[in-house]
């Protein structure tokens, strides 16, 4: 800290800033530069993104193996623009140097909606003839206009528009006061707004109308809990201090806690992007993953009807989770003492903006990290746990998604999402058959089936970048019952199976088989397990795609049709779903689909490689979720696996102890005591 303190003076007399991290987000200073070059050569556009192109790994290794004598990597800003008439443009931007690397037009293609672009439709729906004479059919006068709402989606794919021009759906909604839920009057048809000509093109209307629901509102704000009784007025507060202050350090983007180090990134479309993770083993610095970051996601709807089949929202690739994250709340998003990160991105018309504490990091307790006590002499050893959180929460028009990456004392790395918000609604007449592919959740509301579906990007560094992956099953031992071999039959054992191509790694979630996938390092052994060193992922809340091969969602989410899939590492395979996301038809299938047709057979045994995990849940929607969804959380462990020669954690303090000697000299000093007494 003192020394953090000496180079903020420093900067301060000098008037020099630090060069950032080449991993750090770009600043809003980097953000205008680069717009200004682009327009210097380019302009007029409308900008979509514009964020850090990390540095290429093997130039980033180098630099970070000795940042001394290592060429620092440039900063390169990689933007995503339009032009009016609805050409995209892909471009590099050296910010170092001044120039422009790459500018290259991209035909038929669609970038990620923005905030901006999602805000100009519900404008615009009110005030177009035709949505007018849609909601006075619903039951809307035209005076009340000012009370309908769209929820916009990116149109997913529809044939009959192709990916030339570029789309939103509306979902329209009604709400008869501004403090009410506007989910419990949803409206049954759904306009289609062009981007580049911002007007509406098309209705989509259901063959059997469903006028505007007579329900009274069911709302979640104070005013109607109030109404129903009030809050509950015995629960006594909860206070979470921490008089000496927090546990970790944090130097610029850089955060160290308990043998962990790990560089905190951000960006527009993933959110969270966490680097160069490494663990302090008693002086000896491991790298554990190179990227950790939630790569993106699907949600598909289950309602075969027309218009829904168009309902599957790949939320980070069509939207952009860094860009939809909320600036969080002391006391309420996060509790304790916290260190807040700001993030910023671009808008529109090339400004910088910023949100505020759009990253939260604290600590929390844990419950018992570990405890035994002996029955023969109630000796005991109970040390408490506690955890390091490094979260965001994005809103994705009704739902939101809090991230919590979380780190433990035992070398764990966890990842937990919460499900919350309020579920996307449609419209349905009194007694109206849902056919199962929803629930009426509300008298005239029908909240339709669907699958939740993430996908996690694994870079390992399992004390070095040459790792490879294994399925690790539990199997019953061979022989019958009464054999030799297994005479009681209770032989069980883990069963091993390397996956030496991308095309093997294909695998799927079993679990009556409990399985695991561990990423070995198998140049470096336990010396007392004799095993290779590794991190297991643990997950068990891997639902299959439901969505049938050949459909749809099925060619479009092709990450989404296994629980892992392994890849041989290349700098420009971030994104499972590809590049540009929105109206793509899934033919052919984009991202890892497409990777592994072209590099399928390529070894990933002891070489660099990335593991891909979909995992999520299938929500049957219910009343308890409804107006507003008590958070459903998820999770998957990354653990360590013969990586540590004992438990890592010995060394944190417990919190009580009594070893046996302890119990016999207290017990001989009362026995010293009592034959004194008796001598008196």
């Amino acid at each position: 800290m003192v020394l953090d303190r000496l180079k903020q003076v420093a900067q301060h007399v000098t008037g020099a800033t630090p060069s950032p991290h080449p991993f750090d987000p770009l600043s809003a200073a980097e953000i205008e530069k680069a717009v200004a070059l682009v327009n210097k050569e380019h302009g007029p556009l409308y900008y979509n993104a514009v964020t850090v192109l990390e540095p290429r790994k093997a130039e980033m290794l180098a630099w970070l193996t000795d940042p001394i004598h290592t060429n620092r990597p440039h900063r390169v800003a990689d933007v995503v623009a339009i032009r009016k008439g609805g050409t995209v443009y892909d471009g590099l931007v050296d910010l170092d140097e001044d120039k422009i690397l790459k500018w290259e037009s991209n035909e038929g293609v669609q970038p990620l909606i923005t905030m901006e672009d999602l805000q100009i439709v519900e404008h615009l729906v009110r005030k177009d003839p035709k949505v007018i004479e849609q909601c006075a059919l619903s039951g809307i006068p035209k005076e009340d206009m000012h009370k309908v709402y769209c929820d916009p989606w990116t149109i997913g794919f529809d044939e009959r528009f192709g990916n030339k021009v570029r789309l939103q759906q509306a979902l329209m909604y009604y709400r008869p006061h501004v403090d009410d839920s506007q989910y419990s009057y949803p409206l049954d048809f759904t306009p289609i707004f062009n981007c580049d000509t911002q007007e509406i093109i098309h209705i989509d209307i259901p063959p059997v109308r469903r006028p505007l629901n007579q329900a009274p509102p069911n709302n979640y704000h104070p005013a109607a809990i109030e109404a129903e009784g009030g809050y509950r007025k015995d629960l006594k507060p909860i206070n979470i201090t921490q008089p000496g202050g927090v546990s970790f350090n944090i130097n610029g983007r850089i955060v160290e806690w308990q043998n962990w180090k790990v560089h905190v990134g951000f960006n527009y479309r993933e959110g969270i992007v966490l680097n160069n993770i490494s663990y302090n083993d008693k002086g000896n610095e491991r790298g554990i993953f190179y990227r950790l970051s939630l790569a993106e996601m699907v949600v598909p709807y289950g309602n075969p009807e027309h218009p829904h089949h168009r309902k599957h929202a790949f939320d980070l690739g069509e939207y952009g989770g860094g860009y939809m994250t909320n600036s969080l709340a002391l006391g309420c998003d996060c509790k304790g003492a916290i260190h807040y990160m700001d993030a910023s991105f671009v808008n529109r018309a090339g400004a910088s903006q910023i949100i505020k504490n759009a990253i939260c990091i604290h600590e929390e307790d844990a419950g018992i990290l570990f405890k035994h006590t002996d029955f023969r002499d109630d000796s005991v050893i109970v040390t408490r746990g506690r955890k390091l959180l490094i979260s965001h929460v994005f809103t994705a028009a009704n739902y939101e998604y809090c991230v919590y990456w979380i780190f433990h004392l035992d070398g764990t790395v966890q990842l937990e999402i919460k499900l919350t918000g309020i579920l996307n609604t449609y419209a349905m007449k009194p007694g109206e058959d849902t056919h199962g592919w929803g629930t009426e959740v509300y008298p005239g509301v029908n909240a339709h089936n669907h699958q939740h579906l993430f996908c996690m990007r694994v870079d390992p560094n399992i004390d070095g970048p040459e790792n490879t992956v294994f399925q690790v099953d539990a199997k019953a031992g061979p022989g019958e019952v009464g054999s030799a071999k297994n005479k009681y039959g209770n032989a069980f054992y883990a069963h091993r199976t390397k996956f030496a191509t991308a095309r093997e790694s294909m695998s799927d979630y079993d679990g009556s088989s409990s399985r695991t996938w561990e990423m070995a390092n198998t140049n470096k052994i336990n010396p007392y397990s004799h095993k290779p060193v590794s991190y297991k992922l643990v997950s068990r809340e891997v639902p299959a795609l439901l969505p049938k091969e050949g459909g749809l969602v099925w060619k479009r989410a092709g990450f989404a049709r296994h629980a892992v899939h392994v890849t041989r590492y290349q700098d420009d395979q971030i994104h499972p779903a590809g590049r540009h996301v929105p109206q793509t038809s899934g033919e052919p299938s984009q991202g890892l689909p497409e990777w592994i047709a072209k590099h399928g057979d390529e070894s990933i045994d002891n070489t660099d490689i990335v593991l891909w995990h979909t995992f999520g849940i299938t929500h049957f929607p219910s009343p308890e979720d409804y107006p507003v969804m008590p958070a459903e959380p998820m999770t998957l462990l990354l653990r360590p696996r013969n990586f540590f020669l004992k438990n890592p954690a010995l060394d944190v303090p417990p919190s009580y102890s009594l070893t046996p000697s302890q119990i016999a000299a207290k017990k001989g000093a009362v026995s010293n005591v009592d034959k004194a007494s008796r001598a008196v």
